[in-house]
């Protein structure tokens, strides 16, 4: 597969307690320059983010992050807050203990009215699928399906774990419609990367393919 293909896929990743502007900036930068799908940030760089980067690649952020037990008024709040401060796409993450709990129509209605105020911008959810049974992350393919978000998503990279290849397998037999598949958290190298866009996901969360990338001197 060709390394543009690749970085054309991975949203270039920041989402450290410690970043700062400037390394915003820096990612934003090496963004645009490798042709990454877009550049995912805290929510609170979006707006600088956006009048830094232009038309030139997409800004994602996150909400309800990482743990995803705000209440979905606050999950809404900053998805609105998000959009009108120039975000292209949201990242959500699921009440995880409703899951838990079996309270599935309250997680699909969290995530529609989410998608309702992203405004008609892209939207991912995150189930963190490290802590969830396989049972759980089909049904939750089920019901991401079933709704209006565009994206299933594995992980935060805050949890115990990030994406498996079983995952995106399981992902891959069990969405159906347009809901397409994010990978991420630990996708350390490009052949890790190749192997989950073969097996599936449309889009990579990563911090490390740019990086990897420039080291090697693959362009």
């Amino acid at each position: 597969m060709n390394i543009k293909d690749i970085l054309s896929k991975c949203d270039h990743t920041l989402l450290s307690q410690t970043a700062t502007l400037a390394e915003i900036k820096e990612t934003c930068t090496d963004a645009i320059k490798y042709g990454t799908a877009s550049v995912c940030i805290p929510a609170c760089y979006v707006k600088e983010a956006k009048e830094f980067v232009g038309d030139k690649t997409a800004v994602c952020t996150v909400i309800g992050f990482p743990n995803g037990y705000s209440t979905t008024a606050a999950k809404c709040f900053e998805a609105r807050d998000a959009v009108e401060n120039g975000a292209d796409e949201i990242d959500m993450v699921i009440n995880i203990g409703w899951l838990k709990d079996k309270k599935y129509d309250d997680i699909l209605s969290e995530i529609n009215e989410v998608k309702k105020a992203c405004n008609g911008k892209l939207l991912k959810v995150i189930i963190e699928t490290c802590l969830l049974t396989d049972d759980e992350k089909i049904k939750m393919c089920q019901i991401v399906s079933k709704s209006d978000a565009d994206y299933i998503k594995t992980s935060t990279g805050f949890s115990t774990a990030g994406a498996t290849k079983h995952d995106i397998e399981l992902f891959k037999a069990n969405v159906t419609g347009d809901t397409k598949i994010k990978a991420a958290g630990g996708i350390s190298s490009v052949e890790d990367a190749e192997e989950f866009i073969k097996l599936g996901a449309s889009r990579l969360g990563t911090s490390r393919i740019v990086k990897a990338v420039k080291q090697g001197n693959l362009l």
